[in-house]
């Protein structure tokens, strides 16, 4: 946070606690901008929270942007395991913070996704059964495959998605090698947007001879994140 986003700073945010299920209690921070356009039901990846500061500057200009944010933990994260939940909790969880988020925020359309792992939660919980009011997914690196083993098989579930949804890939992504995420595209189709970060990684990390820094990467990227979003949310 540079102090140049006078909407709301990641300070401002406000805690939120999700009951899962009976058992299972998970933390969330809501960051509502004045004048909020729609709210992103926002996943971390598997080896970070929802406080890693990519997630938070994430946040923060997206809410420099008038968009708010639900960001929220998965249950191992909660618990400061390593080991990720398995699928239908994880999904579960998912489910759950989207039904938070519109309990909280009822006059806000939504939209949801995350970070690699946290995505890739979401858009199969979306598969299963669609979650409602959602509009449409966002992906900050779809996680095709572990790294070294090109497949596509993680992405089999997307083919049962209806809605929208945006891809935003490193052209250098370990975990997803350019032409099979082309072709993943290419399959589904309309419903389908592929944005490529040049020279960047799964991180979002670009080297120096790019000329550019990982800041004007990921600010470029949410302002591309933010005009497909307005285009979803109008129907076009």
């Amino acid at each position: 946070m540079d102090g140049r986003h006078p909407h709301v700073a990641s300070e401002d945010a406000k805690p939120v606690q999700i009951a899962v299920d009976g058992a299972t209690r998970v933390s969330a921070l809501l960051q509502r901008p004045a004048r909020a356009k729609w709210c992103f039901v926002l996943a971390h990846g598997a080896g970070a929270g929802m406080r890693h500061p990519f997630m938070t500057a994430v946040a923060d200009e997206l809410a420099a942007l008038g968009v708010a944010t639900l960001r929220y933990q998965f249950p191992y994260a909660e618990r400061k395991a390593k080991r990720p939940d398995p699928p239908g909790l994880a999904q579960a969880t998912v489910r759950a913070t989207v039904a938070a988020a519109r309990e909280l925020v009822p006059e806000l359309p939504l939209i949801a996704g995350g970070k690699s792992y946290g995505g890739r939660m979401t858009s199969q919980a979306q598969a299963a059964e669609a979650l409602p009011e959602v509009r449409g997914l966002v992906f900050l690196g779809f996680p095709l495959h572990p790294p070294g083993e090109p497949a596509a098989t993680r992405a089999a579930h997307l083919s049962q998605v209806q809605i929208p949804m945006l891809f935003l890939q490193g052209t250098r992504d370990a975990f997803a090698e350019l032409k099979l995420i082309r072709a993943l595209a290419a399959r589904l189709g309309a419903r389908a947007t592929l944005n490529l970060i040049e020279d960047a990684d799964h991180s979002f990390h670009v080297p120096a001879r790019s000329g550019r820094t990982d800041a004007q990467v990921r600010t470029a990227m949410l302002t591309a994140l933010a005009a497909w979003a307005q285009l979803v949310l109008q129907g076009v």
